[in-house]
């Protein structure tokens, strides 16, 4: 049997993520010509989910699954495999709209964010209430619905699979809940910092999808590569998106920058700041963070060049992770080469 190159799974993977898009599109049509006849005004959540998958983004989490399904020998024919993707990215886009509304985020993927375009439509047809609480409710439900639709994509799981299926939903919300406490308590832990960091967005984004994919295949051997590479990997994810928050263009990321700062989140990145000055843990710890000041101080300790070779260290054990013997050449390739790609991304 000759051994796949990386060309051969990348196309694989291309075919199987083109399905992912087939499912997304006609599940979304399906859902809104079933409320159109209802009410147009039920629509509102079906297109608030759908605009955002419209919009694009990375399919990052769709790639890992299918990349962890492939890579551990399994069926590409496995619907599952293509519907567990499609749930992923809809738990993503439902991440983003909950998240869009915590941040109060004017701007994703270059449009307004759903609660701000909910809240100007209150505002323009004079509706009755308030508009902010209108448009932030409607969002979250906007965000509730991507999630129902993600659970329905996912029933026909194995119990194993689903196990992990729950632990990917629950670490979501947690993670989040501790960095909205960490930020409005000022908590100032750099350990909890990265445990935030790696739970909420590492195991999300790149474990858990990784896990779900070799899970579907039956290779549960494969639980301790994927969970090192994923965690490694997922910190650098991290690390790479603050300080792409703090020294990025919205231009470009199609999202605010500098909001971190802002709204006193104790990234990843400044938890590390913490640990090397006392000058910015003192700044962090003062009830009203002076945003300016606080810039300046990591501009001066060159936190950037430091991130940069942390990100380096972290990428380099992610690859070291893939030395599974049962790991064809060609994914170990291609794994390799989607580490450098997510820590060394520009939005």
């Amino acid at each position: 049997m000759t051994t796949p190159t990386v060309d051969d799974v990348r196309d694989l993977r291309a075919r199987l993520l083109d399905r992912v898009e087939d499912r997304l599109d006609t599940l979304l049509r399906t859902e809104r010509e079933r409320w159109a006849r209802v009410d147009p005004r039920a629509c509102v959540p079906v297109d608030d989910v759908a605009a955002l998958v419209a919009a694009g983004g990375k399919r990052l989490r769709p790639a890992f699954l299918l990349s962890g399904h492939l890579a551990a020998g399994g069926d590409p024919d496995d619907r599952r495999a293509v519907d567990c993707a499609a749930a992923v990215e809809l738990v993503h886009v439902g991440a983003l709209l909950h998240d869009d509304v915590l941040d109060d985020s004017d701007l994703r993927r270059g449009r307004s964010t759903a609660h701000v375009r909910h809240l100007r439509d209150h505002l323009h047809h004079q509706w009755r209430g308030e508009a902010r609480r209108y448009g932030e409710g409607v969002a979250v439900l906007s965000g509730d619905f991507a999630d129902i639709l993600a659970d329905r994509l996912t029933t026909e799981l194995p119990p194993e699979v689903r196990t992990i299926w729950n632990a990917f939903l629950t670490e979501i919300v947690i993670g989040q809940q501790l960095d909205v406490a960490v930020a409005a308590r000022s908590v100032v832990d750099p350990e909890l910092s990265r445990w935030i960091a790696v739970c909420k967005s590492g195991r999300y984004s790149i474990h858990r999808p990784l896990l779900l994919g070799a899970a579907l295949a039956g290779r549960s051997d494969l639980a301790p590569v994927f969970e090192r590479y994923g965690e490694s990997l997922g910190e650098a994810f991290q690390l790479r998106d603050d300080l792409i928050d703090l020294f990025g263009d919205s231009d470009h990321t199609g999202k605010p920058v500098g909001l971190d700062l802002e709204t006193h989140k104790m990234t990843l990145l400044l938890a590390l700041a913490v640990r090397r000055d006392a000058e910015v843990r003192a700044l962090v710890e003062q009830p009203e963070w002076d945003v300016p000041r606080l810039r300046d101080r990591l501009d001066a300790l060159g936190i950037g060049d430091v991130i940069e070779e942390r990100i380096g260290e972290l990428v380099a054990d992610a690859v070291n992770a893939l030395g599974h013997p049962s790991l064809d050449s060609g994914w170990r390739d291609e794994l390799a080469a989607m580490a450098h790609e997510v820590a060394y991304r520009n939005r």
